[in-house]
C-alpha cells in the first residue's frame, strides 16, 4: 500500500486556488509597504509646501542657501528632499509590478506608462501650476513635469534587458554631474533641449505667457530606470527576509559611498562643505545638496535612507502605516487636493489679514513654528477626503481612476 497521499479531484483544483490566494496575500503585503514608504514622503513633502504657502515672503530664492537660512528652515527643506527621489523610484518600481501581476500573465505596461506621463504634464500645465499661483502669467515645468517626462522614456525603454536598463540608469545618476560645468548660452539651438535635461532656467523669458523649467529631466530618468530594474525584487521569487537583506545593504552602500564621495569632497555635488562656526552650521553645509538637477550625492543620501526605510516597513503594520498606504495608495489625488487646500486657504488668510509682509501674507521669521502646526493639521484634515477617495479606487472599474 502507497503512503503517498492522494488528491481528490475536487482538491486538486483547490491547491493551485489556494497557492494563487497566498501569492496574492504576500503581494498585498508588499504593496503595503511600498504605497506606506510613497504616502510617508508625501506627507512630509506637505510641510515644505505649506512653508512655500506661508513663508516665501522671507525665502524667495533657495531655501538651502548658506549662509543666512536658519536650521529650522534648512532641515524641514531637507526632510522634503526625500519625496521626489523616493516617489520617482517607486514609480519604476511600480510600472514593473503592474506589468508582472503576482498572478496572471504579464500586462503590457508601454500603453499605460504613455498615458499616465502625458496625463502627469498635461496636469502640470493646467491644474497644477494654477494651484501654484491662482494664474498662469508663468508656467513652471516642475516635479510632475519631470516624472512624466521619465514615465514616457521608461515607456520606450521597457522591452530591453533588464540589465541595460540598470546599466543606464547608473550611467545616467552616477555621470551626469560630470556635465554639470556645461553653460549653452540661450542663442544657441541646443538651450532649450540642454535645460529641459540638464539645468533650470527660461524657456520663455519673455511674452504674455512665460515658460520657466526648475526641474531638469534627465536625472529622473535615471532613477526611474533604476526604479523598474530593482522591482523584480519585489517578485514572489524572493521571500521576505531575503528582499530585506537585499534593500538594508544597498541602502548602506548607498550611504557609504555618500560618506566617502562627499567626506573628501571628490564628486557627487558640485558646491564643496566648509567647515562652519558651530557643529549645525558645518551639519547644515555638509548637508547642502544640489536638487535641481538631484545631485548624485543628493540621490545617494535620499534613495539610501529610503530602502532602508521601505526594509523597515514591510516588518510593520500599525494604524500609522496603514494611513501612510492611504495617501501612497491615491497619489494624485492627494498632490492635487492638498495644493488647492493651500491655495484657498493662503486667499482666506490674505482676505482675512491683508498683506501683512509686504505685497502678500506671510508669518514672521520668527514665527517658523506655525508652518510646523499648520503642516500637522492638514494631515488629518486631508485624510479624510483621500481616504474616500482611496475607497472609490478601490471599488471602481472605470479606466481613469487608475491614473490617481
Amino acid at each position: 500500500m502507497s503512503l503517498t497521499p492522494t488528491l481528490s479531484p475536487g482538491a486538486s483544483r483547490a491547491a493551485p486556488a489556494s497557492a494563487a490566494r497566498d501569492a496574492a496575500s504576500v503581494h498585498s503585503r508588499r504593496i503595503t509597504s511600498i504605497d506606506a514608504l510613497r504616502g510617508l514622503v508625501m506627507v512630509i513633502m506637505m510641510l515644505d509646501h505649506v512653508r512655500e504657502t506661508l513663508y516665501l515672503h522671507l525665502q524667495v530664492s533657495d531655501p538651502m542657501a548658506l549662509p543666512g537660512t536658519s536650521p529650522e528652515v534648512f532641515f524641514s527643506r531637507l526632510a522634503a528632499h526625500f519625496c521626489a527621489p523616493v516617489f520617482v523610484f517607486l514609480t519604476g518600481l511600480g510600472a514593473w509590478l503592474y506589468a508582472n501581476p503576482p498572478t496572471g500573465t504579464p500586462r503590457p505596461v508601454r500603453g499605460f506608462l504613455l498615458k499616465r506621463g502625458l496625463l502627469l504634464i498635461a496636469l502640470e500645465l493646467t491644474l497644477v501650476n494654477f494651484a501654484w499661483s491662482g494664474t498662469y502669467q508663468v508656467l513652471y515645468l516642475q516635479v510632475m513635469w519631470a516624472i512624466g517626462f521619465s514615465m514616457i522614456v521608461l515607456a520606450l525603454l521597457s522591452g530591453l534587458p533588464r540589465a541595460l536598463l540598470a546599466a543606464l540608469g547608473l550611467v545616467i545618476v552616477c555621470g551626469h554631474n560630470a556635465l554639470a560645468g556645461i553653460v549653452v548660452a540661450p542663442d544657441s539651438a541646443w538651450y532649450a533641449p540642454w535645460t529641459l535635461m540638464l539645468h533650470r532656467g527660461w524657456l520663455v523669458a519673455e511674452g504674455a505667457l512665460r515658460v520657466r523649467l526648475t526641474y531638469p529631466a534627465l536625472p529622473w530618468v535615471g532613477v526611474i530606470l533604476l526604479g523598474y530594474a530593482f522591482a523584480p525584487l519585489f517578485s514572489a521569487r524572493f521571500d521576505a527576509p531575503a528582499r530585506r537583506r537585499v534593500l538594508v545593504a544597498t541602502g548602506l552602500a548607498c550611504l557609504a559611498a555618500l560618506l566617502l564621495l562627499r567626506g573628501f569632497n571628490l564628486y557627487g555635488e558640485n558646491l564643496p562643505w566648509v567647515p562652519g562656526s558651530s557643529g549645525v552650521q558645518t551639519a547644515m553645509s555638509w548637508l547642502n545638496f544640489t536638487k535641481y538637477p538631484p545631485s548624485l550625492d543628493f540621490l545617494l543620501l535620499t534613495l539610501g535612507v529610503g530602502l532602508l526605510v521601505l526594509a523597515a516597513l514591510e516588518r510593520v503594520d500599525n494604524a500609522a502605516t496603514r494611513a501612510l498606504s492611504i495617501f501612497g495608495g491615491a497619489p494624485m489625488f492627494y498632490y492635487l487636493l492638498h495644493l488647492y487646500v493651500l491655495l484657498l486657504g493662503y486667499k482666506l488668510l490674505f482676505a482675512v489679514f491683508g498683506p501683512n509682509q509686504g505685497t502678500r501674507f506671510g508669518v514672521d521669521a520668527d514665527a517658523f513654528w506655525i508652518v510646523w502646526v499648520v503642516w500637522l493639521g492638514m494631515v488629518p484634515l486631508l485624510y479624510i477626503p483621500v481616504s474616500a477617495f482611496a475607497r472609490f479606487k478601490r471599488r471602481s472599474t472605470q479606466a481613469w481612476v487608475r491614473y490617481f
